[in-house]
């Protein structure tokens, strides 16, 4: 392939995934403008019209404001590739540091540094202006740049020891690094499901054990009938920072923790938590955390044999607006063209992935329905449609793309249907 053919299709590429997220962003907002005067017929006398309107202006902010993002992405993806920004960084770090992996990590630790920049401002607004316009955000600006600080520094301390083990192997280890790195980033996102829980999480939020002896005893007897084991029942204060609610699975064999947003226990009665928990262990005895992680593991190896073939390619660095250096090695380069152009190619295919998320959340549904009473979690579901201010009238085909949940009508109809 030449240069100016993959430019082609590169551009051709993006164009198209503009338009369709622009297209299907524009028939969200209409189909629920159009559904904002009537709460649907489902959800009469359980969700007031006036929530109703909050989802509804609020899921129309979410997703103009995602156009928004969608732009300023787009134009940062051309202004580091075809407009030139990659190669000055580039000719930049060799310039410091001249060619080896002090130059390589230097590019990597450069580029992440400027895309957090151009990010930052963004998911300041996220948090102090849309978020805070519909009563979600409880987090102080001192608690966001703290966050902030403790993420970077995590996530350098881990992702830059990451890239250069990685950057070594494609140096050093021949034509089959990719599957030396695959063994390796598999082996690193198993580490990082026991250490995020018992090491990482607790650095930004406090977690207590379950005090309500009613409700832990009503939770123990729900796993032991479904022969689930837990490390432990714990509470996190999400109030610090959202007034949304959750609950969710932590951890990796021995290290498994069930976690509770206190927000989603001052809002839910007893037995509508039993009803959530019974989903969440759903889809642990249904298997679809393994499911999704052997999709993860072998969609990795797929990405990093194709990565494997590109670096090589000098038309895979030209194509993108960049000059491979010759006698040295352009590792680092291509794993940035490779993490900036794969989301590109690959968002076409985004329905598949949504299409089998939901296909795990009727499920987990239908194996709560079957170890709880399904009223319980349809009430439950209400009361969390109605606090999260999640839209009861998504658009159709914007759903089926992008919601890793059925709407809000079909699932409560597949449970009241199986009650």
């Amino acid at each position: 392939m030449s240069s100016l053919a993959f430019t082609v299709l590169f551009v051709t590429f993006l164009l198209i995934s503009l338009l369709v997220r622009f297209w299907l962003a524009s028939r969200h907002i209409r189909h629920i403008q159009a559904h904002r005067a009537a709460v649907p017929p489902q959800f009469v006398g359980k969700i007031p019209l006036e929530a109703h309107q909050k989802a509804a202006d609020y899921s129309v902010a979410k997703t103009k404001f995602a156009l928004f993002i969608v732009i300023l992405n787009a134009a940062t993806l051309i202004g580091f590739t075809l407009m030139g920004g990659l190669q000055w960084l580039s000719e930049s770090a060799l310039f410091i540091f001249g060619p080896g992996y002090r130059y390589q990590l230097a590019l990597v630790l450069a580029f992440a540094l400027i895309s957090g920049l151009i990010e930052l401002p963004f998911d300041y607004f996220r948090q102090f202006v849309l978020e805070a316009r519909f009563g979600f955000n409880r987090m102080s600006p001192r608690l966001f740049f703290t966050d902030l600080a403790k993420s970077t520094v995590i996530s350098l301390s881990l992702g830059l020891g990451l890239v250069w083990v990685t950057i070594v192997l494609m140096e050093q280890s021949g034509d089959l690094w990719w599957l030396y790195a695959w063994i390796l980033w598999c082996s690193f996102q198993m580490l990082m499901l026991v250490l995020v829980p018992l090491f990482i999480a607790p650095l930004f939020n406090k977690f207590q054990p379950l005090e309500d002896e009613n409700l832990r005893t009503r939770i123990e007897n729900l796993m032991q009938r479904v022969g689930f084991k837990a490390s432990g029942l714990f509470v996190m204060d999400g109030s610090r920072r959202s007034a949304h609610g959750n609950a969710y699975f932590s951890g990796f064999g021995a290290a498994k923790r069930i976690v509770f947003f206190d927000t989603l226990l001052e809002r839910l009665a007893p037995h509508e938590i039993e009803a959530v928990l019974a989903h969440e262990l759903g889809h642990f005895k249904l298997k679809h955390i393994v499911k999704r992680i052997v999709v993860m593991f072998a969609a990795s190896l797929a990405f990093l044999a194709v990565l494997g073939y590109l670096k090589n390619q000098t038309w895979f660095y030209t194509g993108l607006g960049v000059e491979p250096m010759m006698g040295a090695s352009n590792d680092a380069m291509a794993l940035i063209l490779f993490a900036l152009v794969l989301p590109v190619f690959s968002f076409l295919f985004s329905p598949l992935t949504s299409l089998s998320s939901r296909k795990h959340e009727f499920e987990a549904d239908a194996f709560a329905a079957q170890h709880t009473n399904s009223q319980d979690l349809v009430s439950a579901l209400v009361k969390l449609y109605e606090d999260n201010a999640s839209t009861l009238t998504p658009d159709p085909l914007h759903s089926a793309f992008y919601d890793s949940h059925p709407p809000a009508t079909v699932r409560i109809n597949k449970l009241l249907a199986a009650g």
